[in-house]
């Protein structure tokens, strides 16, 4: 089960325990089909079995996971986009671009739009000191235009 998703191994697992022989009676008759079979071991008495017609729908849905589901990874690690590299104060203010003419609105949006891009929680572990960086730089120039604006 290694080199499987959480999703995958448990449907694995299910369908292992499924396809193993149940307990048979003394006698040998197959108890199986009389009681109702539960994918995590042992029959409870409330368990129904489960009409075919709900299992054709339940494999559409899997193979729909399946096929969504991202490849596992096993490629190289992600390259740091050039933007991300500027962490200087000169290169975020050329970034923001910010002018004598912005209003309250603008310098919210302005601040939107960095952040979209460069925010540490919307990118990969490698590339956060360097977001990290560059957001308190673009939060410390847009505070500083908010502030003249209020004078």
């Amino acid at each position: 089960m290694f080199g499987m998703s959480v999703f995958q191994s448990v449907l694995e697992r299910l369908r292992a325990e499924q396809a193993l022989p149940d307990d048979t009676e003394a006698d040998g008759e197959d108890t199986a089909r009389e009681r109702p079979q539960s994918p995590f071991g042992r029959s409870p008495a409330f368990v129904v079995e489960t009409p075919a017609r709900t299992t054709a729908p339940f494999a559409a849905v899997e193979r729909a996971y399946m096929d969504l589901a991202p490849a596992e990874r096993s490629e190289e690690p992600p390259v740091m986009p050039d933007h991300l590299r500027r962490t200087s104060l000169a290169d975020v203010a050329a970034e923001l671009d910010l002018g004598e003419g912005e209003t309250g609105l603008t310098l919210a949006a302005k601040r939107r739009r960095f952040a979209a891009m460069n925010h540490p929680d919307r990118l990969p572990p490698e590339f956060r000191a360097n977001a990290t960086i560059r957001m308190k730089l673009a939060n410390m120039l847009i505070d500083e235009a908010s502030r003249r604006l209020e004078q």
